[in-house]
């Protein structure tokens, strides 16, 4: 059987077709595809579409179909995947040193392209559609529903583990007369959330977790860090956590996470957008926090973050008139396949959003913040 009938083949249940009438069709312009496809598996279909030789007209909803159909358990990798699964079991991608790639390559890609497609808030996470559908207001409910699960009252001194450009720092001073002290392993971030949180009661600090000292916050937030901690680190992060709050602390965890536990992440995110990221699973953050740190509560979000990409890649696609003079088209079709890859692995729920909140030693009356 050729290359083509047997990516048909597997790809046949999903409904998405080759050469199709369907928005979510693959429409291919070099027939190599097939072939390296086969070979490299994720890493290249990613790869294929950023040389164009294919297009898709909906990308979001082609991977949405295809990941809905299982096609990512049914995929036999390679020999040369197979080992790089096998390095990643036995090394740690997540050192020290190794953390600070993601902050070259991602976090410091350029302020302007984040500001673009972040919008006004500049959060990178997933925000909560409730009542709206504007992304601002998104992400201002997402804010409001972390601090009312973290029940704050002015005066507390709290943590933010993975702060990005300052903007949870800056709503938690400003609202909730709440000191705050924020880490981050990017210069630009750090740069940026300085100039964003002056003259308020934050100090933004160049940091890796693992460096954290002994003092002690009332509350410990961090949203989307999780996924550059890594499995071999989850225990250390969740050992820093408690060593951090005080008895009667809190901490609100938001994380990516998969459904299948995993020592590594997606090949081709991996090789171009997060250098050494991975999704943690229920049992991986379970293992993590046992003997260590009481649940108190799981919230599971996903559905927000389909719609948080689709609205970040449309201001992508808005800007990018200003941005091409700052990036090439390679770049803008390998942010484009991020963005709606990301998107439908979420529609497809491959991928979830989780809210954890946890604590040293149970809180005495019990978690009563769940929604607002």
């Amino acid at each position: 059987m050729s290359s083509k009938d047997l990516i048909n083949k597997l790809i046949e249940p999903s409904g998405v077709k080759i050469n199709g009438s369907n928005p979510w069709d693959i429409q291919v312009h070099d027939e190599r595809f097939y072939a390296r496809v086969l070979k490299d598996n994720e890493l290249g279909l990613g790869e294929s579409y950023m040389d164009g030789w294919w297009d898709c007209e909906e990308l979001d909803e082609m991977f949405y179909r295809l990941l809905r159909s299982g096609i990512d358990r049914k995929i036999n990798h390679n020999y040369r995947l197979k080992m790089q699964f096998l390095l990643h079991y036995l090394l740690n991608y997540q050192t020290k040193s190794r953390s600070l790639e993601v902050a070259k390559k991602h976090y410091d890609a350029g302020n302007e392209l984040y500001r673009a497609m972040l919008g006004e808030t500049m959060v990178y996470s997933g925000g909560y559609w409730k009542g709206t559908d504007n992304l601002e207001d998104a992400q201002l409910n997402k804010m409001k529903l972390i601090c009312k699960k973290l029940m704050l009252e002015p005066g507390m001194k709290l943590l933010d583990i993975g702060c990005g450009w300052g903007t949870m720092a800056c709503y938690l001073a400003k609202n909730y007369g709440v000191e705050v002290v924020g880490i981050t392993i990017s210069e630009q971030q750090k740069k940026v959330a300085e100039e964003r949180c002056k003259n308020l009661s934050v100090e933004i600090r160049l940091q890796d977790y693992r460096d954290l000292g002994e003092q002690k916050f009332d509350r410990i937030v961090s949203i989307g860090m999780y996924e550059h901690v890594g499995y071999k680190n989850y225990r250390t992060y969740m050992e820093v956590v408690k060593r951090c709050l005080v008895d009667d602390g809190l901490f609100l965890l938001q994380t990516i996470a998969n459904n299948y536990t995993h020592v590594t992440g997606d090949p081709w995110l991996n090789k171009y957008v997060f250098p050494n990221g991975m999704l943690p699973s229920v049992t991986q953050i379970g293992e993590a926090i046992e003997g260590l740190l009481i649940l108190e509560d799981w919230h599971n979000l996903s559905v927000n973050y389909d719609k948080t990409l689709m609205a970040w890649y449309q201001n992508f696609v808005l800007h990018w008139p200003k941005l091409k003079a700052l990036y090439d088209q390679r770049f803008y079709r390998m942010w484009t396949y991020y963005l709606l890859y990301c998107a439908g692995a979420f529609r497809a729920r491959k991928i979830q959003l989780w809210q954890i909140a946890l604590s040293p030693s149970g809180l005495k009356d019990g978690f009563k913040a769940r929604d607002i």
